[in-house]
């Protein structure tokens, strides 16, 4: 028993700028992180792959029919733009870290579609757990957008905790 106790586990949290996934980092840290200073926590965020762009955008109106041309100062500022955003999702989850005593916290930013960053991620760092939040989409939104979290627990092998935040309808019991 005390061997399992002193098992370093790596612990990979996907993180985005949802409340839900801030709710789900939260719960982590305090329902599985508490009490075991050996532990690796890792943070993942995915920036999202720009739309591609061609030279000629298509859009075509009368006085310009080839479209409008995407510029590349349009783009570098698009691409600095998604930096920044994960630049500040990793400070709030980093800030939320902070109270871990001994526990490791590794952040790490991919480019790409989140499915594939965090399927990609667990397998290649071999993570003992991976813990998510889900949006709670129905089953129409589900459809149309998917689902990371359902494409995440049948694609990794390692357990997967999805973290459901819980609903707040304004009604007091």
């Amino acid at each position: 028993m005390a061997d399992a106790a002193a098992k370093e586990r790596k612990i990979l949290v996907a993180v985005d700028e949802s409340e839900e996934s801030s709710y789900a980092l939260s719960w982590c840290i305090e329902n599985i992180i508490t009490g075991n200073c050996n532990d690796t926590l890792i943070l993942l965020y995915s920036i999202p792959p720009r739309a591609v762009y061609s030279t000629l955008d298509g859009t075509g109106e009368k006085d310009h029919p080839e479209g409008y041309l995407v510029s590349s100062d349009i783009l570098a500022t698009m691409e600095r733009y998604s930096s920044e955003v994960a630049q500040c999702v990793m400070e709030k989850a980093k800030r939320a870290c902070e109270a871990l005593n001994g526990v490791k916290v590794e952040t790490i930013v991919e480019h790409g579609d989140a499915r594939d960053v965090i399927c990609q991620a667990a397998e290649k760092l071999h993570v003992d757990m991976l813990v998510m939040g889900s949006h709670g989409y129905g089953v129409i939104k589900r459809a149309f957008l998917g689902s990371v979290s359902n494409h995440c627990a049948q694609n990794v092998k390692c357990p997967v905790l999805i973290v459901k935040k819980p609903k707040t309808d304004g009604r007091s019991k």
